[in-house]
């Protein structure tokens, strides 16, 4: 039986908080009507982009309860479930799906890092052991241990497994995967100078797991609508140039603190970063407003574009 498949753009949503540093719930609705209203498939809420390193395990549980009761049907919940062990990673993923959650990705757990057949293990134990579909977050900058295309094809055999995100810098990776013929969902991150999206859409992938449809939610479906013609090569064409200074801005900072200053700059539910992340400097964060008046997204989404001084000044 074919894998239920996951298509288009799947945003990893920031975690939104309160100035007092609690986690906003109002704003988390906010911003999910925002995906909903702007086509996004699939929305991850607690990846690295929702700084669940520094969310404590009672506000992890919370998010999770929380944010499902927010759940119209429209769009797919996944939640970011990756423990500092196995056992843990299986517990959050027991209670994601306890709570109704569509789906769980994770990580290898960060600082161990692990050989590969280790971690190829750990996430074959994991899927078998979680009651929801799990998807496999392959991400060497972050946890060091990388899967080489053979790895991740023996994943997919999994049945429980949906979902690839590759985070290498290798094209080839991605072809060696597909050719494959995976049984699973093939997406990458939307970092510019990880250079994926136009090779993985071109080559079959399925959409993008992305950070920068947090600012620009339409344009990341453009740009991660498979294939199927022509038209939707070109789309995806034009809308990845055209967007580029975007890009590089959301990934101008270790995420998510290019991308949750700018949400704040422009009247999105963000709020502060959990210590010891920083906001950007004033100057870099007016290169963010200006991208966004270069690209109208003022008149499209109804941002609040703020004067901001440079330094020099």
């Amino acid at each position: 039986m074919a894998k239920r498949r996951i298509e288009g753009s799947f945003v990893a949503l920031i975690t939104p908080m309160n100035e007092d540093g609690s986690v906003d719930f109002e704003g988390f609705r906010s911003l999910l009507q925002f995906q909903e209203e702007n086509g996004t498939s699939a929305v991850l809420i607690m990846g690295s982009t929702g700084e669940v390193s520094m969310l404590t395990p009672d506000e992890r549980r919370q998010v999770i309860s929380e944010t499902i009761k927010m759940k119209t049907g429209a769009m797919e919940f996944w939640y970011g479930c990756t423990g500092p062990s196995t056992e843990q990673t299986i517990g959050y993923c027991e209670y994601a799906g306890k709570e109704g959650a569509d789906g769980a990705i994770i990580a290898a757990p960060p600082y161990i890092c692990a050989p590969e057949d280790d971690i190829t293990d750990y996430f074959l134990e994991v899927a078998d052991a979680s009651p929801v579909p799990v998807g496999i977050y392959n991400n060497p900058p972050r946890v060091k241990t990388d899967l080489p295309h053979t790895s991740i094809l023996r994943l997919a055999e999994h049945p429980n497994i949906l979902v690839n995100k590759e985070s290498t810098a290798r094209v080839g990776q991605i072809a060696q995967t597909v050719a494959g013929n995976p049984d699973m969902s093939m997406m990458c991150c939307d970092s510019p100078n990880l250079g994926l999206v136009v090779p993985l859409m071109a080559l079959g992938g399925h959409g993008t797991a992305n950070m920068s449809g947090n600012l620009i939610p339409q344009e990341m479906v453009t740009i991660s609508t498979p294939w199927k013609g022509w038209e939707d090569a070109m789309a995806c064409r034009e809308a990845w140039l055209t967007n580029l200074p975007m890009l590089h801005f959301t990934y101008s900072a270790i995420n998510p603190v290019a991308v949750k200053c700018l949400m704040q700059a422009v009247g999105l539910p963000a709020g502060p970063l959990r210590k010891p992340l920083k906001p950007i400097a004033p100057d870099h964060l007016a290169r963010g407003l200006e991208i966004c008046r270069a690209l109208g997204l003022d008149r499209k989404y109804g941002f609040s574009l703020p004067q901001m001084r440079s330094a020099a000044e």
